[in-house]
């Protein structure tokens, strides 16, 4: 039978993407698996994927009652039990799996048969992840959601700079929600895990990766934590984020075509992640505008349709009047999408406006561009703590950063805008240009890089469980 490694992705575009990209690594490394990534039938594939690897293919698990309520998203995980084991016992009468890889939100096998090894692939940073398996002491030491702490409190997490409660990922804020129920049962699963994978390296986040290391995170009467295996920079293709290929071929030429015409290092980025998220209200946008312009600094702006928008709008009609026609020397605006990898990479790109997602971030790390820090949603502010006091990557775009309905002013973010490129960001630039040779440093396979290192111990692991091991699925069992 023909090997075959098994992946099963939340039903979220970065999650899926983000499986898509480890799937490249682990065949360019390895062209003679077969990879299956289980996929819910409501969800699209990333273009181009079978074209480009045909070693790639993806099933399609039965359909669920629809729900777009985060409470059921989450649910739909339980719901999907007995579909992802059933996919997984047909796959094995045709392939001998090797190992299953989950992610961040997904089943844990427990060790009880032990038939094939499974891993996690949490999506976002190591220092996110070590607050979540910081969890459950924290949640034992108050009867307090976070978001109801004194104004004034801190966390302190291990590997972390002090946390504000407020700050921690979004479905972790009220402790009363069934979402926080499901984080408190995932950090015990994940205790289970053969391992964790983490798109990061070790010289960005290694005060986190030592305390996740060492054990720091959990309780000392918690399972051990699981090997971790920090194989990053990988980087999400242009072409498969959000699932499609360049659908606006034509903005995406002319963009490119301008950057070449810019100075090096002179426009600023901003870009808010992925489709269906990173809006702005009509009210924000013009005040951003406003800003941009003021500020006299070059930028290309990625502007999406505004929150509870069922038709696209023209940018005319959301931005002030006359900004697009003053400003088309210096600026270029871009509807719902760019090539975001594509642009970070381009010479003329000297600083990324990002909303701290971290497939975004790894790319502007990687690029050495420097940001400004302006979170949204998910674990974001957690994200921005750790890139501008932590890694030094980064300036935030205001000190008000998780007020409940925030607008940020135009001065804010002329004033940032002129900081990030003036003489202030001299010291940003420089910090990211350094991290930009330590993630390819971390995958030199001549001298030993600290990810190529993770993944080929990585490999071995699974390798070596598989040739001990006789793969099946008829009496495996799943913890959820």
């Amino acid at each position: 039978m023909k090997e075959s490694i098994v992946m099963y992705p939340s039903s979220s575009s970065h999650h899926v993407v983000s499986m898509v990209e480890l799937s490249n690594l682990i065949l360019k490394h390895d062209p003679n698996y077969s990879i299956i990534i289980l996929l819910p039938s409501t969800s699209t594939t990333p273009s181009n994927t079978t074209t480009i690897n045909p070693s790639i293919s993806f099933h399609f698990l039965p359909p669920l009652a629809s729900s777009t309520t985060q409470e059921n998203a989450f649910q739909s995980i339980t719901l999907n039990f007995n579909n992802v084991q059933h996919a997984l016992k047909t796959i094995s009468l045709t392939f001998k799996i090797i190992c299953f890889i989950i992610s961040s939100t997904g089943f844990h096998k427990t060790n009880t048969n032990n038939t094939f090894p499974t891993y996690t692939y949490f999506s976002s940073c190591a220092s996110a992840l070590a607050a979540i398996l910081h969890l459950p002491i924290l949640h034992h030491q108050t009867n307090l959601s976070f978001k109801d702490f004194p104004h004034n409190s801190l966390l302190n997490i291990p590997g972390l700079p002090p946390i504000k409660p407020s700050f921690m990922p979004q479905p972790l804020l009220d402790r009363h929600q069934p979402a926080y129920d499901f984080f408190l049962d995932f950090t015990a699963s994940l205790l289970c895990s053969d391992g964790i994978i983490v798109n990061t390296f070790e010289s960005l986040e290694p005060k986190a990766i030592k305390a996740i290391v060492n054990g720091d995170c959990v309780s000392r009467d918690a399972a051990r934590t699981p090997p971790l295996y920090c194989i990053g920079p990988l980087i999400v293709d242009s072409k498969d984020r959000d699932g499609h290929v360049d659908h606006d071929h034509v903005s995406s030429s002319s963009c490119l075509t301008w950057l070449d015409a810019q100075p090096s290092r002179s426009v600023v980025l901003l870009c808010f992640g992925s489709k269906g998220a990173g809006s702005f209200s009509v009210q924000q946008l013009k005040e951003i505008a406003t800003g941009l312009e003021r500020s006299n600094e070059i930028f290309l702006w990625v502007v999406k349709n505004p929150p509870n928008t069922n038709t696209e709008v023209e940018l005319e009609s959301i931005l002030p009047e006359g900004f697009l026609e003053r400003n088309k020397e210096k600026g270029m605006v871009l509807k719902s999408w760019a090539a975001q990898a594509e642009i970070l990479r381009h010479d003329s790109v000297g600083g990324f406006v990002t909303h701290c997602g971290w497939n975004s971030v790894v790319e502007g790390v990687s690029n050495g561009v420097p940001m400004i820090a302006w979170p949204l949603y998910a674990e974001q502010l957690l994200n921005s703590v750790v890139l501008v006091e932590e890694m030094k990557v980064a300036i935030p775009m205001t000190n008000r950063l998780g007020e409940e309905d925030l607008l940020v002013s135009a001065e804010e973010v002329e004033q940032k805008m002129r900081e990030l490129m003036g003489v202030e960001g001299n010291g940003l630039r420089e910090t990211c240009l350094k991290m930009r040779e330590m993630g390819m440093a971390a995958w030199n396979c001549n001298g030993g890089g600290s990810s190529f290192t993770a993944f080929s111990n990585l490999v071995a692991s699974w390798n070596n469980h598989s040739s001990t091991k006789v793969t099946s699925v008829e009496n495996s069992t799943f913890s959820v």
